[in-house]
């Protein structure tokens, strides 16, 4: 196996602390996405008159609060429900990381969905506009795994741009037992070559997404067409993605494996079409 190709992980996960708290750069990528969305879209809707200025401010108040709900909420449910119920207060410790994508859409649909009735606009205008906007996001929250050393990918001895995650070591031993061949790589690291498959994410689910969806933008579609198209882009990237990705949770369908997040992507990928499908139904009728 050739070494000396492999990228170390060095990067320090946490962006400063304050006594015994500590926050983590994950969170302030949340942030910068959430500060850098907010500006974007301000600027969007003051072109377009899409909403007023107040009415984004509301609009991004309500939907991050429902991002950060439902993403930490995802997280307890769909990835780590036993640790979460012998450590309940580790709940509200989001700066530590662990937010789940998944749970982070559901919590922002119902965000959207009230303020849309409590501004009296039509949903899925409002999740148009939102829509391209989300891959900033993804993009940002991505790069905060990677500096997490978290969520890494599976090992690998062919990638030439693979990296050692010092906190995987746990993981690599037990992996060891079944591929006793990395041994030696094992010796001398203390890690194992994993694919930086958080970077393939921010590379598919952000930058391939960001202008797959501002390209559909510019196009004259009926309301829903770019959240049907983000939904079933990103589902096929991430379904993709995960192949590279050391699962979180496997499913299993007799000798099939389906990772959690797989199985998570498959219905935003059938939504997504059931909202095409509609869309042009209701076109052909008219």
């Amino acid at each position: 196996m050739n070494i000396k190709y492999l990228f170390f992980h060095n990067i320090n996960p946490v962006f400063f602390s304050i006594g015994s708290i500590k926050i983590y750069w994950y969170g302030v990528m949340y942030v910068i996405s959430f500060l850098f969305t907010l500006y974007i879209s301000k600027c969007i809707a003051y072109r377009t008159k899409i909403l007023k200025k107040k009415e984004i401010d509301s609009l991004f108040n309500i939907g991050f609060i429902g991002l950060l709900i439902g993403g930490r909420l995802g997280h307890v449910i769909f990835y780590d429900n036993d640790y979460f119920y012998k450590n309940y207060w580790s709940i509200l410790k989001i700066w530590e990381g662990g937010m789940s994508f998944h749970g982070a859409l559901i919590g922002i649909i119902i965000s959207l969905f009230y303020f849309s009735k409590k501004y009296n606009k039509k949903f899925f205008a409002i999740t148009d506009f939102i829509a391209p906007l989300a891959p900033y996001g993804i993009a940002n929250g991505r790069i905060g795994n990677f500096i997490n050393g978290e969520l890494w990918g599976k090992v690998t001895n062919h990638t030439p741009f693979a990296v050692l995650f010092p906190q995987s070591h746990n993981a690599d031993l037990i992996f060891i037992k079944s591929h006793p061949i990395f041994q030696n790589i094992m010796n001398k690291w203390h890690s194992l070559p994993r694919h930086p498959s958080q970077l393939y994410e921010f590379f598919f689910e952000g930058i391939i997404l960001l202008l797959i969806l501002n390209l559909l933008k510019k196009i004259k579609t009926p309301y829903g067409f770019i959240s049907s198209c983000f939904l079933i882009f990103y589902g096929i990237f991430r379904i993709i993605m995960e192949y590279f990705r050391d699962p979180d949770y496997i499913i299993y369908f007799n000798s099939l494996e389906i990772t959690a997040g797989q199985m998570l992507s498959l219905p935003m990928i059938i939504l997504g079409f059931c909202i095409l499908i509609k869309i042009f139904c209701l076109k052909n009728k008219k």
